[in-house]
């Protein structure tokens, strides 16, 4: 068995690992880089292997950092299954033909700007694109999956980290490889746990937050409230930049379970996002993926998705019409790394003033906007127009729906012998961190992988 790194080694996003077992070609992930224009101008190049000789697509989740290039491998040649979780291979056309639409606009606007000679920008993939893969999709249960190709077997384990998130495991030839997947925080609302495993020839293990402990959740969720009330006091709205999946839902929870302590009816609260409710309809369907406490709270009233004053807005004219709101309003937009989407019209308004409130409540990864504006930029750019930031920024971070390093170590530490690592799905600080704890804890020194290079199994 040998492992190709492709993506998401060095860094956290475009995670994409090709594996070799039982003479079969297997891509685990294939993702979008995110990040400065530089690093998504990745994206376009060339797959580093023949996407035609691959015999199957495994996905762990339906970020876009793990499934975002998937058309694009469509295109290239690729044309066996594309394998995920139920709740997975319901959220992929949502994620995909947002991020196609993304992409269209995006070109469109730059082709409006472009000079004479230029050559014309091209979206990665049309949504005409990803309606064309829908038919490779196989929706699969948790659990054992023998025999998915001659002499390969598949277990997908819950990962705790948005719906439907998987730990992958692969048995063949005598061996067992298992890629994390991205890892939940344990106690996550409305999520389960995420499930251990009890042996690995070789793990690939995600490190986004090798380096760092989240702050306890009960802290963070009272510094959530205290923030909101600021907020009202001050006059101003609340921008949160938020995936459409993870911590949006997350969010609707606490609003829920807090409406009569944090006075929530006071609020006009709009859920910016086309897919918004394309994908309360997929948590809908799929109560028996919660833990226990959320199917109590969907039960009760009101239901985080079903607010009395909560807004999903679909058009565009709906969505400039929030900014014409200048106080008493929770605006939540993608994309969670401001790097694209509606959030920033709402930054390009609302981050001038004093009384704006901005949270981060997920990962911003190196040259995004959020990153940006988290390390304390003054000024940014926003669709050509500087901005100035006055506004007053928050870091929530114990919302994160990664794992930190203490949950990092005892997810590694409930190996029944602590396995080969591979880290990967992390920063370079972050994973050196994370291999100096493992080695000195278990005695196992990990291996930090480039792009391009191998390990055999």
């Amino acid at each position: 068995m040998r492992v190709h790194f492709h993506g998401a080694a060095g860094q956290v996003t475009g995670s994409m690992h090709l594996v070799e077992i039982a003479g079969r070609r297997i891509l685990i992930d294939c993702g979008m880089v995110q990040g400065s224009p530089e690093a998504e101008a990745q994206n376009f190049a060339p797959f580093p292997f023949d996407p035609a000789r691959l015999d199957a697509v495994i996905l762990s989740h339906a970020h876009i950092d793990h499934i975002g290039r998937v058309p694009r491998l469509v295109m290239a040649g690729y044309r066996g299954p594309i394998l995920a979780q139920s709740a997975t291979a319901e959220l992929l056309p949502i994620m995909l033909l947002d991020s196609a639409a993304l992409q269209e606009s995006d070109a469109e606007r730059l082709n409006r700007k472009r000079k004479p000679g230029q050559p014309r920008a091209m979206p990665l993939y049309t949504r005409e694109d990803v309606q064309g893969i829908l038919g490779q999709v196989r929706p699969l249960a948790y659990g054992p999956h023998p025999g998915i190709l001659p002499g390969v077997d598949l277990v997908l384990r819950d990962a705790g980290h948005i719906l439907g998130s998987c730990s992958v495991e692969l048995r063949g030839e005598g061996r067992v490889l298992v890629f994390s997947g991205d890892l939940g925080m344990k106690g996550t609302p409305i999520l389960r746990d995420p499930e251990p495993v009890p042996h690995a020839d070789l793990l690939l293990m995600e490190s986004t937050y090798g380096n760092r402990n989240h702050r306890p959740r009960p802290e963070t969720v009272q510094e959530l409230g205290e923030i909101l009330d600021a907020a009202w006091r001050d006059g101003g709205n609340v921008l949160i930049p938020a995936f459409a999946v993870g911590r949006t839902q997350e969010l609707l929870y606490w609003f829920a379970r807090h409406w009569d302590d944090w006075q929530m009816a006071r609020w006009r609260i709009f859920l910016d996002s086309p897919m918004a409710s394309k994908v309360v309809q997929v948590y809908d369907h799929h109560h028996g993926l919660f833990d226990a406490e959320a199917r109590a709270v969907w039960r009760q009233t009101p239901s985080p998705f079903r607010l009395p004053n909560l807004h999903v807005t679909q058009s565009v004219e709906e969505s400039m019409a929030i900014n014409r709101i200048h106080g008493g309003a929770i605006i939540i937009a993608g994309n969670g790394m401001a790097n694209g989407g509606r959030i920033l019209h709402h930054m390009r308004q609302h981050l001038p003033h004093r009384q704006t409130r901005i949270i981060f409540v997920g990962y911003q990864a190196e040259g995004t906007l959020g990153r940006r504006l988290v390390d304390g930029a003054r000024w940014v750019r926003i669709h050509g127009h500087d901005v100035q930031v006055q506004a007053h920024r928050h870091t929530v971070g114990g919302l994160s729906a990664h794992a930190d390093q203490q949950g990092l170590l005892e997810w590694y530490a409930a190996f029944t012998t602590p396995p080969p690592v591979a880290l990967v799905h992390g920063e370079d600080l972050a994973r050196e961190a994370l291999a100096g704890e493992i080695a000195a804890r278990h005695g196992v020194q990990a291996l930090l992988p480039r792009p391009g290079m191998q390990a055999e199994v």
